[in-house]
């Protein structure tokens, strides 16, 4: 780590991690890895319940070390009465460096507490951190480049998320299964939390048409939400393979951890600003983002090679106004980059 030897143990500090939240911070959890290899990391969710303890925790199994959730720490100044960290299994403990990615700066002053060598925080401009980043810094709008830039400023270097493959053992051989004899796979992920969110099936499905005419296949990933379009899939395009909807997944169907296991045998995926596509992310392939209403700058996946395409180069707000073309482009510039390893 720049200005010090690098850190033995390292605490970084959450309010809580929901599915989506846990799986927008993977990139950091890997650059922490990586700018740390030998250290003891510790994921503290101050404020609720982390998903790496549960249904993520394979994700981040080699990744972090010890998860503690429901801390209750960083939550009033009543906790001022007591050491830092009292009632939580790491009381009494200090460590090299702690990263609070966090913005309040009540709960900042709080932080501060824990024993320390250096502590990195962006609340009120870093200006309670130990460390900041350069003058010229401004706060990018994406919340994992923000983290990043947290760990930037730790390490004195550049973060390196570089995905280490980490799957649930049980979720990656039943993907093996249920896409068995399949190869040349393209995901589509036509699914959002909310549909305004969503390119119309129909472009989806005419998509994936000219995708199977060029000599693929493709893969359909609908979440409980989108089942009921699973029958208009098949009858459009008998060839799709609907993995998720396959009798064979049984009550993994509903996992997280199943779809990131069928991404990683994906060339490549189509998906709007949605929790299937930040799962997709997650296997990091390459991957095409639909934004209509939402912006990429704060939204999009976090990707070694992705693209995005928005409406509003087209004149519109509304995920209607994307024509197939445009993105039936994208997706073929996109496999041709990957075929040929450019970022």
């Amino acid at each position: 780590m720049s200005g010090g030897p690098a850190p033995d143990s390292v605490l970084v500090y959450v309010g809580l991690d929901l599915v989506g939240d846990g799986l927008m911070k993977l990139p950091f959890v890997r650059a922490l890895r990586n700018a740390c290899p030998d250290a003891r990391i510790v994921w503290l969710a101050g404020k609720g319940r982390s998903v790496y303890s549960g249904a993520l925790a394979p994700l981040v199994d080699g990744l972090i070390d010890t998860v503690v959730e429901q801390a209750g720490v960083g939550l009033g100044w009543d906790e001022l009465r007591q050491p830092a960290l009292a009632g939580t299994p790491l009381a009494g403990q200090r460590f090299d460096l702690v990263i609070d990615t966090q913005r309040r700066v009540k709960t900042t002053l709080l932080l501060r507490r824990i024993p320390h060598r250096t502590f990195v925080s962006g609340a009120a401009g870093y200006w309670l951190s130990d460390r900041r980043p350069p003058r010229d810094h401004r706060r990018p709008p994406a919340m994992i480049r923000q983290m990043l830039d947290l760990l930037e400023a730790a390490t004195g270097k550049p973060a390196v998320p570089t995905v280490t493959r980490v799957a649930d053992p049980e979720s990656a051989a039943l993907a093996d299964r249920l896409l068995a004899g399949r190869d040349r796979l393209v995901g589509f992920a036509p699914g959002a939390g909310g549909r305004q969110k969503c390119w119309p099936l129909d472009r989806y499905v005419e998509l994936a048409r000219r995708v199977a005419a060029r000599g693929r296949t493709p893969v359909f990933l609908l979440g409980p939400d989108e089942a009921d379009w699973a029958a208009r899939i098949r009858d459009a395009l008998p060839d799709a393979v609907l993995p998720l909807q396959d009798p064979a997944a049984g009550a993994l169907a509903g996992s997280p951890l199943l779809t990131i296991a069928v991404a990683a045998h994906l060339d490549a995926a189509v998906a709007n600003d949605s929790g299937g596509g930040h799962m997709l992310a997650a296997a990091d392939i390459p991957l095409l983002s639909l934004f209509g209403p939402t912006p990429p700058a704060k939204f999009a996946p976090f990707v070694s090679r992705g693209a995005v395409v928005r409406a509003q180069d087209f004149s519109g707000d509304g995920m209607d106004a994307i024509p197939v073309d445009a993105v039936d482009a994208a997706l073929e510039t996109l496999l041709a980059a990957a075929r040929h390893g450019h970022r």
